[in-house]
């Protein structure tokens, strides 16, 4: 079994739907990641948008119905480093099995952004505006 969400992880969750911790904390268990953001100012995503991160403020981050997530390859002290957070899809898409896989048994309609037809985002994973809105 994976660690838990660490500390810092714990606190970038702050703000974010309890589906959507619940996901995260469920996922986590089976792949190793970290929480990069959750809940942002409206001034964070306009920085964002300006530089082309990001391209609408309608974003889900700024309700707390959306995370991003990044694979850890942990080198056993616990600490997320430089060079232990990978941006790659191959790994994106294991982080995606497994929040599916969670969000599937925690009755959570989830979408993520790496299946985006324009623009794919592979960290990013919403609450499907449909269910809610």
């Amino acid at each position: 079994m994976r660690s838990p969400l660490l500390e810092r992880d714990r606190q970038r969750l702050a703000g974010v739907h309890a589906d959507l911790v619940r996901v995260v904390e469920r996922a986590r268990l089976a792949v190793p990641f970290i929480v990069v953001e959750g809940l942002r100012t409206k001034e964070r995503q306009a920085r964002l948008v300006a530089i082309g991160a990001s391209r609408t403020m309608n974003s889900r981050h700024l309700t707390g119905h959306a995370v991003d997530l990044a694979y850890w390859l942990d080198d056993g002290d616990g600490a997320p480093e430089a060079g232990e957070v990978r941006w790659d899809w191959p790994l994106a898409h294991k982080i995606a099995a497994a929040m599916k896989a969670a969000a599937a048994e925690e009755s959570v309609a989830l979408v993520w952004g790496g299946d985006w037809k324009t623009f794919p985002d592979g960290p990013h994973f919403e609450l499907d505006r449909r269910t809610y809105p």
